[in-house]
């Protein structure tokens, strides 16, 4: 995973599937190009294949279940996402939240595979404990947040700052910060806070212009890297 990082969760928004998943993907792969920053997009698991495909960005799973071969009807196991072509996944979404002890035994059965993983969670006293498992990144997303168009970079810049000291306990380990998020100057301000990049959602997938808004958040990441690396 490269820093800055703008990571684009589809979720199962309407055009999270089909050919606007895919018109969607390229035109994200377009703008990464175009900038030099990497935008990661996590999508449903029936379009894993078809986008891994389609583009050369890095594809992410949603969801995998902590569970190995065997009789779990309904279930994605991580062997599943990368035999798709997933590069990653994320781990313990506000959405489909686990227990620590099925996060740790993702990210080992992910580790083995050379599977990416973002853990996301909710509070930064967890990033620490999860950093220490050994994820690619850590997602911080105060749940109040999500969806509300509210920036954690604005509302609530010191659960960033408190998550960027934590993240320092487990060298190697990314910070990405989410909820909320909906502009290139939120991104900007959460970089300048000291995270390694950004997760997003509804802000791309319900706008009127999807490529319209990730360009942006895409020059907010550059604009919050050089204010960083002054």
């Amino acid at each position: 995973m490269k820093v800055p990082q703008v990571l684009i969760n589809f979720k199962a928004y309407e055009n999270s599937y089909g050919k606007q998943a895919i018109e969607l993907a390229k035109g994200l792969e377009k703008i990464s190009r175009e900038y030099g920053v990497e935008i990661t997009v996590s999508v449903p698991a029936t379009m894993i294949s078809r986008i891994a495909e389609a583009v050369s960005i890095p594809v992410y799973a949603q969801h995998v279940d902590p569970y190995s071969h065997g009789a779990h009807t309904g279930s994605v196991i991580p062997e599943m996402v990368k035999e798709a072509g997933a590069k990653g996944t994320l781990v313990n979404h506000s959405e489909r939240r686990i227990r620590l002890d099925e996060i740790a035994e993702i990210l080992d059965r992910a580790k083995k595979l050379g599977l990416e993983t973002v853990v996301c969670v909710d509070r930064y006293e967890l990033v620490a404990p999860v950093g220490m498992l050994g994820p690619t990144a850590v997602l911080i997303e105060p749940p109040e947040l999500i969806g509300t168009g509210i920036a954690v970079s604005k509302a609530k810049p010191e659960v960033i700052t408190n998550a960027v000291k934590e993240i320092k306990k487990t060298p190697g380990v990314l910070l990405l910060a989410g909820a909320g998020i909906t502009s290139g100057e939120d991104v900007e301000v959460a970089i300048k806070l000291g995270s390694d990049g950004i997760g997003v959602a509804s802000a791309v997938m319900k706008a009127k212009d999807p490529l319209k808004v990730a360009e942006d958040l895409v020059k907010g990441a550059l604009r919050g890297m050089e204010a960083r690396n002054k």
